[in-house]
Order: C-alpha cells, then structure tokens, then sequence
C-alpha cells in the first residue's frame, strides 16, 4: 500500500485497520489540487485491491479542524479553465470515494466546512468531537456544493433539512448534526478516535466479503425501487454462498468459539 502521498497521512494501528488523516493542519486541512489527486488514487486503489483492509477511519490532522473545505488560497484569481479543471480532480475523488468498497467512518474531529462537510456525508457513517462544527458555506461566495453535497446531504437529513442547511450556509454544532441525522453518535474531544476505533474494529472483525457486499447492497436502496433493490441484494447474497468464510462462521457458531475469517 503506498504511504507516502504529500497530503495524507495513513497509519495502521492494528490488522485490518487504516487512519487516514488529512494532512494540511497549518492551512485547516483545506483541499487543494494535490489532495484531491491524493484521494483520489487512494480511494481507487481499493476499488482495485483491498489489501487486508477492512475498515476506514477518516479524520483530520491536528486538533481544529477535520477539513475547512476547497483551499480559497491556491483558488484565488483562478481563471474558468484552472477553476473546472480543479473542480474535476475533486470529481474523480467523490466517485473514487462512493466507489471504495472498504466502509469508510468520518471521525470529525473539528471544523467540518464546504467540502469538508460533504467529506463527511460521503462517508458510510460519521461520529463527531463535541466541538466539531459543520456548514455548507459555498452559497456564501458565489458557488454551490459540487462534492456530491446536494445529493449526500439530503439522503443523511432529508431534503427540507438540507435546503435549509445549504441555502442559508449557516453553520451548525455536532448535537445539531446527531438530532439531524448527519452524524451518528457526538464523543468527548479526547476520545472520538479510540470510539471510532472500536467501531471501526467491530466493523473489521466481520467477514470481509460480507461487508463489502452489504454495504454495495445498501448504497443501491436510495436508487432503486424496492422490487430491483432486492433483486440487487439477492445476487450480492449469492456472492457469499460459496464463500470460505460462509462456511467458517457457521461452523464458529456451532463451536461456540469466534470465527476467523480470511476474506475468501
């Protein structure tokens, strides 16, 4: 697995586990341009090979910000042409990320504006710092969200909600983000990590492959009637059937001991 991207940084703290950091603290942890390639050929290298991979945990560096959104800086006097160009690497990196097959948890440690807001609605599911703040402020300087914010929000908190959070740009705490659906659960600062973590461990400790199936089998709900949706979740059921670990959790379950799968 490469490790060594300019604006990430990646840490497995045990088997089956990866942090990945947002690594631009001194500027909030803002996208720019290489960021947004960064994601992008991380996200798709899972889409590709998983490599022992089974549970993301994304967060940002340091202490105040998870992800302030696009880096105003380097997109300052940007022509037309420099401003679609950029916006297109970003594009490659949303579907990169709707794509990865790993469940990715956002563990919003700060400031969660812009971009960085609809970073964590693109995730499978969030948790947030009590401190965490969130907004959608593109409105407020002449654009609107193009990261998948108008779709992604309105499937995490409805759609009168998510007018209301995106036409207005004002921003909101992490009880509000729980009471509203956009985060799952609000952790003590000092603790959201390590309750990440543990979710991300019990996530892990599943069957890959059924993981990685469900989460496929979920994602088509918002998309399809329920007759196809179904239809999708049975050929994804049918995946595992001849599966190793199909057969070892059974087999676990009857011997009262915990399985052990091995993804095949």
């Amino acid at each position: 697995m490469q490790t060594d991207y300019e604006t990430l940084k990646l840490e497995q703290p045990e088997d089956g586990l990866l942090i990945v950091s947002l690594n631009r603290p001194e500027a909030a942890n803002a996208m720019n341009t290489r960021m947004g390639l960064d994601l992008r050929d991380l996200w798709a290298s899972f889409y590709v090979d998983t490599q022992g991979i089974n549970c993301i945990v994304l967060t940002g560096s340091g202490t105040k910000a998870f992800c302030a959104g696009g880096d105003l800086k380097q997109r300052n006097n940007m022509t037309d042409e420099e401003w679609q160009q950029q916006h297109a690497v970003f594009e490659q990196s949303v579907l990169a990320m709707a794509d990865c097959p790993v469940p990715i948890i956002a563990a919003v440690n700060g400031a969660a504006y812009g971009g960085g807001c609809e970073k964590v609605v693109a995730a499978d599911f969030a948790y947030a710092a009590r401190s965490a703040r969130f907004a959608l402020t593109e409105v407020t300087l002449g654009i609107m969200p193009g990261a998948a914010g108008t779709q992604n929000l309105p499937r995490a908190c409805g759609v009168r909600r998510a007018k209301e959070i995106i036409l207005t740009g004002k921003p909101f705490g992490a009880e509000e983000a729980l009471e509203w659906g956009i985060v799952n659960k609000v952790c003590d600062d000092d603790t959201l990590i390590e309750e990440t973590l543990e979710t991300a461990r019990r996530i892990a400790s599943n069957a890959p492959i059924a993981v990685r199936q469900a989460k496929k089998s979920i994602d088509m709900s918002t998309q399809l009637d329920l007759k196809s949706g179904y239809a999708y979740e049975i050929e994804a059921y049918n995946r595992m059937v001849p599966t190793e670990d199909r057969l070892e959790g059974v087999r676990a379950f009857n011997e009262k001991r915990k399985p052990n799968f091995k993804g095949r």
